[in-house]
């Protein structure tokens, strides 16, 4: 009886043990087994076989657990004016003119966040977002004031405030402000990236813009996985 005692006290141990004892261990256990006498040798075995089939287990599961990679981006609570604010730099090829300002609230260097980015833009009487495509991410446009003239793949209308673009990856798009008041929208792409297009097409608020080329802005949209068709289109109107 007090074998079958030692016994149940060494299998709780082995199952106690199992999750820290090293790999090195583990086969220095076994090799010991060996040497033991005959009588002992096979309790001895089950119990070496328990901790390395039991440790073996327990690093499987935590080799598949999922990983968490926003476990550190930041949780933000912003007001209408915090946020990453840029102006856009000047064309020089003369195209249409383009919205002054946006701010960055959501991104991977704002606050970590690696799943999605989030902004917001006023967009001058006249001014025009020019067309343009993101090869990898879909992206919602949010109107919340102002009236625009939005291109969207082979569809074209008016859109007020309450309105809403909803933007596929490879889709191109275009917006004007045909209005008299600014348009105030916000941004929303299902990944990282585009961001970085437009920090490359812009200056931290406060500098001031610099000439940006068509070229440069080809190398701009190749950063953020997009692509840009050149000049805007005009509403016909």
């Amino acid at each position: 009886m007090a074998a079958f005692r030692s016994l149940g006290i060494n299998v709780h141990l082995a199952f106690s043990a199992a999750t820290s004892i090293p790999a090195t261990k583990k086969s220095m256990l076994l090799a010991e087994v060996s040497m033991k006498p005959k009588a002992v040798r096979s309790v001895v075995t089950a119990i070496a076989l328990l901790v390395v089939l039991c440790s073996s287990r327990v690093h499987s599961i935590q080799s598949n657990a999922p990983s968490n990679p926003d476990a550190n981006a930041k949780p933000l609570l912003l007001e209408r004016n915090e946020g990453e604010v840029r102006t856009r730099r000047i064309h020089t090829d003369a195209s249409v003119p383009a919205s002054s300002q946006f701010m960055l609230k959501v991104s991977p260097k704002n606050n970590g966040s690696q799943h999605l980015v989030a902004g917001t833009e006023e967009v001058a009487p006249g001014a025009t977002l020019p067309k343009h495509r993101h090869l990898v991410q879909d992206e919602i446009v949010l109107i919340h004031s102002g009236t625009a003239h939005v291109w969207l793949g082979d569809q074209e209308r008016d859109l007020h405030a309450g309105g809403l673009v909803f933007i596929p990856a490879n889709t191109w798009v275009s917006l004007k402000n045909i209005g008299a008041d600014p348009i105030s929208l916000s941004f929303i792409f299902s990944a990282p990236g585009f961001e970085e297009t437009m920090r490359c097409n812009s200056v931290p608020a406060g500098e001031k813009p610099t000439q940006i080329t068509p070229q440069e802005q080809k190398e701009c949209a190749h950063l953020g996985h997009a692509e840009s068709a050149g000049r805007a289109e005009q509403p016909g109107k």
